[in-house]
């Protein structure tokens, strides 16, 4: 069958809709028991920050099309406003199923465990007295009510910031105000009796009457709102970019309200009142049956005493091919190394490029910057090497959503440092990531290149499962030296040996290596695919896949997030099979294996098949090469192909559900591989990173 014959909406499903199952699986960790109490309160807390992200880029998104009357339908045959209404009434579901595991399941066994979130009426009198001198000496200077008549018009209120409302009465006129609950406070007020807490703005709102004294409050209730955070840059148009960027990032704040949350039972007249002032539709308000706002919960962890609550930290172990080597640049020139992290520890990326800044031989150092930390190690690094002398160039990207305003703070520091720095490119993202270091040696100049599947983020490499390369093979140096010459100039867009590019070839590549596969089916040949992803939604490679499966191609899909594809179709896409692993760590890497009659090829990327990654972006993707990486590579494949403890198998209709283990031996990958990392290092010297952490995180890569 022809791709082009693929085209069928019922082929496919709803990005949106996709995400928010998504979502509903991280929820499902929050529910299962086997996971520590502590560790499900994380959990929940990473619905409320996933839902809140998707309201502000996709639905914000959805609000922008219904509202310009855009009427083209996606690939699943949904119109934006078809979208629109299936994403709300899901959205709705997910919120009232989210707070009954808080209401019924999680929060009595926190309090068996110890710990009490209390409510006003649960107060005793010397708790009262004490929070009343609590609210004088810390709250009461940092509030700023803010009142509402004819000289004081409806305040902006801040995305996401949590607010209370106001009903009041002053000489029989009614009149509005609102406070906002200040997020430099903690939410978490700790009574004198050990353990027991009260929510900030429950304090708040029992001492209102001190912030309004002169007026009888009738009614209060507690308010969020969601605002569209969808940024439309014009940079062809924009003579800086960098000025532009700043601009937005300040709209952004003030975006266009898309959720109303409210309290349950809030009163008609304060709903009435914010829906207006806000222009806020009835579909869009979502009153909540518990506190505003979740993601305070997953500071529960902080909590000192509770640690049997958690998982145990997470020590990052020294890589196996680093084990013994006590020269990064040594090493790499032995044989390349491959890296598996947070297993294995990003300390070492970054002590490459801090030897590297320090290292007198070395002359010139290259570096793509997507996301890094608030105090990245990285950079301070290449800082160091620009003030040392050596030719530092780095391409920060100011458009990487959400972080625009840290990447705009870092790409300063660099210039002032010396750094060359390169601010994106017009119409694409820079997303790949890549470093090249340039070193004179008794041989002549070498090239060391490291390429990785994950952010330049000491921070998130903590969190993140992803791989990365050290290598110092020409091909690849001379593949970075001419990708750096591309971004930086106005050259030909370059012709590789090694490395694959967006948006120039990598689609084409994807593509041939999927067709390669279905001709050998074709021919009667054994044929295998195994990618593994974040998301999976572009429809050229889903009807590549269901072509390649017609012809007899065994493919397993490890798509994280979202899956636009359908397994399992009769006569489409019997042969795809594919899975979903949400664990204790934020699944990252891609990796694609195709088996090529048994001349087996395995490539690492910073690219997912969505468009745009392939359409929009610059990605790459480069072979991992050797036997033993090979090797090891498709035993990580098989291992996350056979967990069956948090892995999930989707249907032909979208739906996940656990794959059963009866009978068999609990296999939960991550905790695996965490446990070969551990047994490699034990093998050798003690490793030389000993940072530990608490790993559990499931932040969904809307703005990866």
């Amino acid at each position: 069958m022809d791709a082009n014959q693929f085209k069928d909406s019922n082929y496919f499903i709803s990005r949106e809709l996709s995400w928010l199952e998504f979502n509903q699986r991280v929820m499902e960790e929050a529910k299962d028991k086997k996971n520590p109490l502590l560790e499900r309160f994380k959990f929940l807390s990473i619905v409320t920050s996933n839902l809140d992200e998707f309201f502000m880029v996709r639905v914000g998104s959805l609000y922008d099309q219904v509202q310009a009357g855009i009427e083209k339908q996606d690939a699943a045959g949904l119109t934006p406003r078809q979208q629109m209404k299936k994403v709300i009434a899901r959205a709705h579901q997910m919120l009232d199923d989210q707070y009954e595991i808080y209401n019924k399941s999680l929060l009595p066994q926190l309090k068996k465990a110890g710990i009490t979130l209390i409510s006003p009426d649960q107060l005793t009198e010397e708790e009262i007295t004490y929070l009343a001198d609590f609210f004088q000496q810390e709250v009461y200077p940092v509030l700023t009510p803010m009142a509402v008549d004819a000289s004081r018009p409806f305040p902006l209120i801040l995305n996401r910031s949590l607010n209370i409302a106001l009903l009041m009465d002053r000489e029989g006129e009614s009149s509005f105000a609102t406070v906002q609950v200040p997020s430099v406070l903690a939410r978490l007020v700790p009574l004198p009796a050990k353990d027991r807490f009260i929510l900030l703005e429950d304090l708040i709102r029992m001492h209102l009457s001190e912030l309004f004294p002169k007026q009888k409050i009738k009614k209060t209730a507690y308010y969020r709102i969601t605002r569209n955070a969808d940024m439309a840059i014009h940079e062809e148009d924009a003579p800086d970019l960098l000025k532009e960027m700043e601009k937005s990032i300040k709209k952004r704040k003030w975006g266009q309200a898309v959720r109303l949350e409210v309290e349950n039972k809030v009163d008609p007249s304060i709903l009435q009142y914010l829906q207006k002032e806000l222009d806020v539709p009835d579909r869009d308000v979502y009153e909540i049956h518990g506190p505003l706002d979740l993601s305070f919960v997953s500071k529960l962890s902080k909590i000192p005493g509770y640690s049997h609550l958690q998982y145990d930290s997470l020590i990052p172990q020294t890589p196996q091919d680093l084990l013994g080597e006590n020269d990064i640049f040594e090493a790499i020139r032995k044989k390349d190394i491959l890296l598996h992290h947070p297993y294995e520890s990003f300390d070492y990326v970054v002590e490459f490029v801090r030897k590297a800044a320090e290292d007198p031989d070395v002359l010139a150092i290259k570096q793509t910057l997507y996301r890094v930390s608030g105090q990245s190690p990285i950079i301070k690094a290449l800082a160091v090497a620009a003030e040392n002398g050596k030719q530092v160039t780095v391409l920060v990207e100011v458009k990487a959503r959400f972080d625009e305003e840290n990447n705009i703070h870092w790409a300063r520091r660099l210039e002032q440092a010396g750094c060359h720095v390169i601010y994106g490119l017009v119409g694409l993202k820079t997303h790949c990531k890549i470093t090249l270091v340039v070193r004179r040696e008794e041989q002549g100049i070498r090239r060391y290149v490291h390429l990785g599947t994950g952010n330049y983020n000491d921070v998130t490499a903590r969190l993140y499962t992803d791989m990365g390369l050290f290598t110092c093979k020409e091909a690849y140096g001379a593949d970075a030296s001419a990708l750096f010459n591309c971004l930086s100039g106005y050259g030909d867009v370059p012709s590789f040996y090694k490395l694959a590019m967006a948006p120039t070839g990598l689609r084409k590549k994807f593509l041939a290596l999927i067709a390669r596969e279905r001709d050998l089916a074709k021919q009667g040949k054994k044929a295998k695919i195994i990618a593994k992803m974040n998301s999976l939604l572009d429809p050229e490679i889903t009807r590549a896949l269901y072509e390649a499966s017609c012809a007899g191609v065994q493919i397993d899909l490890i798509v994280r997030g979202i899956c636009c594809l359908r397994p399992g179709i009769p006569g489409v896409s019997e042969n795809i099979r594919v899975r979903s692993i949400v664990g204790w760590l934020l699944e990252h890497s891609r990796i694609y294996y195709f088996y090529n009659d048994g001349n087996e090829e395995i490539y690492l990327s910073s690219a997912d098949w969505m468009p745009r990654n392939l359409d929009r972006r610059i990605e790459l993707l480069f072979p991992v090469e050797g036997e033993e990486h090979m090797r090891r590579l498709k035993a990580c494949l098989e291992l996350m192909l056979a967990d069956n403890r948090k892995a999930r198998n989707m249907d032909a209709q979208g739906r996940y559900t656990k794959q059963s283990a009866r009978g068999k031996a609990l296999v939960n990958s991550q905790e695996v591989f965490y446990q070969m990392a551990k047994e490699a290092a034990a093998e050798s010297v003690e490793p030389k990173n000993k940072s530990g952490f608490q790993p559990a995180t499931h932040k969904n890569e809307l703005s990866d």
